[in-house]
């Protein structure tokens, strides 16, 4: 659990400089190549540890501590699910469902997860400037709403 839990936090880690990058790096500015090298690296290591070392981490977690095993049926004919203190028999559902069943479906669900943040990241930073824009076009007020521009 540490070695996912700390995964986790060094991919969150590694997120935090976008934000404080793309305050500083001006919109539409061209790119020499260092920094395109520099950049492509930096992206291709976010990517490499969502997409590979988290996930790997929550199924070596799954597998070793909690002991998620193919064996382990948790719902169906053969299920053991313990609910409020006692076993659900479900007879009247024909599939077994194991636990490594719903492990999958949790890595697949952080798979899923990253790929939205993905695309919320990119949509970010492609629409900076037109935040910048905006943030340009209001009126400064006074605390009482007045303009504090006089008009002509």
């Amino acid at each position: 659990m540490v070695a996912f839990l700390v995964s986790l936090l060094i991919l969150l880690a590694s997120l935090l400089p976008v934000f404080w990058y793309a305050k500083r790096r001006p919109v539409g500015a061209p790119l020499d190549w260092g920094e395109a090298m520099v950049a492509g690296t930096y992206v291709f290591f976010i990517f490499f540890w969502a997409y590979g070392v988290v996930p790997h981490q929550f199924l070596t977690w799954a597998d070793s501590e909690l002991n998620w095993r193919p064996d382990k049926i948790w719902l169906g004919p053969d299920g053991s699910v313990t609910v409020f203190g006692g076993t659900l028999d479900t007879p009247w559902f024909p599939i077994n469902i194991s636990a490594e069943v719903v492990r999958d479906i949790a890595v697949t669900t952080l798979y899923i997860v990253f790929l939205g943040i993905q695309m919320w990241f990119w949509s970010w930073w492609q629409n900076r400037g037109k935040r910048a824009a905006a943030a340009k076009t209001v009126e400064p007020t006074s605390s009482y709403g007045r303009p504090l521009i006089k008009r002509t």
